[in-house]
């Protein structure tokens, strides 16, 4: 019995809605008959050619695009690959992607399908699959180049390199086994492996500790603005924002939610929250509002404490006393300061600005960035970008260092430690089993990836 072959499936691969161009893709056994059916001859492998887009059935003309031809296993997915290059008009691509409908053995891709299909064929591992995700979702410079890094392959030799190196040292482990009744071919080889096992665990351990980089730098650097009622929140955020995003009101509590814009400040991500003003609360809204801004400022890489230059507040609320270390505080209204009265003594490190004027505004901002940039650093090595990977990440160390605390004598359970390091860092790109992160993975795509 043969198997039957999956359905070759089809898909919008650029944005929708009207464009100049609209690719539309197709894979999987029955794509070169597309072309067949819709828009013959073939063209050469890899060689655009224009052609008349045809009906299937009717023959009627739907558009003059261009056709492209990777047959398999040169191709994305590893499949027969199409790809029908169109003018972007919605009236074309809707006309185009019926007719495909109408072609026996073809449907419409789900989401990631196609990305998919290149994961299982063994063109792209996981890891560079959630790199590809990354890269559809960057939106500022820092983004797309640490997506990009990931998605060709960095973080995936780094995790494969580690686990030959545990691949090697558990050979030798295994090997001692074998000759366990030779002499002192046993001790020596679990010499040998605990050597490579020690400098593993640190690289493994310096991995870890990198301030959560990756991380940040693919969800958005964290910035809370918190302080008083009436300190300018709400104006610093419009302004940083330049759109008016919150409401700005003399009146105090106006802010009882937290209000979130996301900002590109020199290719770095920043998301920025105005949060309720701090004060004895009126209310059990208000008080829910604090809440709330207490929880953003926990939450937060940054937070920015700002206060009212006639009533400076330089002293942090007890609720936020334990964010000292990452608060910097800001003096607003600075512009209504009588002219002949002497600044208040301040802090060496708060940041004077008016909102209402721009003054200081552009200081802060570079301030907001350099913070960002050390936070999120510039370093050669790939970093963690997913909390799937470090929790693998931090299960191998585990592993190992169980590894290395474990006794000698019993050889069987420190090869495991070593298998079970191995299969974490092999479920980071799917080199073993991953079927149940699979569907969570993809799902992310949209149709036509």
């Amino acid at each position: 019995m043969t198997d039957t072959p999956e359905p070759t499936i089809f898909a919008l691969a650029s944005a929708p809605g009207r464009a100049g161009v609209a690719v539309v893709r197709i894979s999987g056994a029955a794509a070169g008959r597309v072309i067949d059916a819709m828009a013959a001859p073939r063209p050469d492998p890899r060689r655009a050619s224009g052609r008349f887009i045809r009906h299937p059935e009717s023959g009627d003309k739907l558009d003059r695009g261009v056709v492209l031809w990777f047959p398999a296993p040169a191709s994305f997915t590893g499949e027969n690959v199409v790809e029908l290059h169109l003018h972007g008009g919605r009236a074309v691509v809707a006309a185009v992607l019926s007719a495909l409908g109408r072609l026996p053995g073809l449907r419409m891709a789900e989401p990631g399908e196609f990305a998919r299909r290149a994961f299982e064929a063994g063109k792209i591992d996981l890891a560079e699959v959630e790199g590809l995700a990354d890269l559809i979702d960057a939106e500022t410079d820092a983004q797309r180049r640490q997506a990009l890094a990931q998605a060709s392959g960095a973080l995936s030799d780094l995790y494969d390199g580690w686990r030959a190196s545990l691949i090697d040292a558990l050979a030798l482990i295994e090997a001692g086994l074998d000759f366990a009744d030779e002499g002192d071919v046993g001790a020596r080889t679990f010499t040998e492996a605990t050597s490579v096992i020690k400098v593993l665990a640190q690289a493994v351990i310096h991995h870890l500790e990198d301030g959560h980089r990756g991380e940040i730098l693919r969800d958005g650097f964290r910035v809370a603005l918190v302080g008083p009622p009436n300190a300018g929140k709400s104006s610093l955020l419009n302004a940083l924002a330049k759109r008016d995003a919150a409401i700005v009101s003399e009146e105090a509590g106006t802010t009882r939610d937290v209000i979130e814009v996301r900002l590109d400040l020199g290719g770095l991500p920043v998301i920025v929250s105005d949060t309720a003003g701090f004060r004895e609360a009126a209310g059990a809204v208000e008080r829910e509002g604090m809440r709330r801004s207490q929880a953003a400022a926990e939450a937060a890489d940054l937070v920015l404490w700002l206060t009212d230059a006639s009533e400076p507040e330089t002293a942090l609320p007890p609720a936020l006393a334990p964010l000292a270390e990452r608060t910097l505080l800001v003096l607003n209204k600075t512009d209504l300061m009588a002219g002949g009265e002497p600044p208040p003594a301040l802090p060496d490190d708060m940041v004077p600005l008016s909102v209402a004027t721009g003054d200081g505004l552009d200081a802060l901002v570079r301030r907001i960035a350099v913070i960002a940039s050390e936070r999120i650093g510039h370093h050669a090595e790939p970093a963690l970008t997913q909390v799937r990977h470090r929790q693998l990440v931090e299960a191998c160390r585990d592993n190992l260092e169980a590894f290395l605390a474990g006794a000698s004598e019993d050889v069987e359970l420190r090869a495991e430690d070593l298998r079970q390091a191995a299969d974490a860092l092999g479920r980071i790109t799917g080199r073993v089993d991953v079927e149940d992160v699979l569907d969570q993975v993809f799902g992310r795509f949209c149709i036509g990836k």
